[in-house]
């Protein structure tokens, strides 16, 4: 079982209640520490714990034990963002770059003509901004 994404779980869901640590571990009889804990991975719930836990917070038993729960839309999927951002963006500038390169070697060839030139900087342009905006 991975510690860190029941924590996020419990994270995300109990922010989305607008729900401190302290009110969650006094619902439950447990410090907030143990809370803190369990939030960032560190230990997880006792199995005593976790039918309150998962009934405080809305969600099923399975759910938390598999970390399937739905987080708040502004934190769902963001461990894959994070994934997708370090993967994304080295192809993007490798891309914009490609376009630039194929672009000026067409030309020295004399086997471009104005409007693929166009096409060609643009798709290299967009991703080159791409990977600016979101550094």
């Amino acid at each position: 079982m991975d510690y860190n994404h029941m924590g996020d779980l419990i994270s995300s869901v109990r922010k989305s209640k607008n729900m401190t640590q302290k009110e969650l571990a006094d619902l439950l009889h447990v410090t907030d520490k143990a809370v803190s804990k369990w939030e960032r991975g560190i230990s997880c719930p006792d199995i005593g714990t976790l039918p309150a836990l998962a009934d405080i917070l809305g969600i099923s038993t399975d759910e938390l034990l598999r970390c399937r729960g739905q987080a708040p839309a502004e934190n769902r999927g963001a461990p894959a963002g994070r994934e997708l951002r370090r993967t994304a963006l080295p192809v993007l500038r490798a891309v914009g770059l490609a376009m630039g390169v194929a672009t000026l070697v067409l030309s020295v060839l004399g086997k471009l003509d104005g409007r693929t030139a166009v096409t060609l900087l643009s798709v290299g342009v967009t991703c080159i901004g791409i990977v600016q905006l979101s550094e």
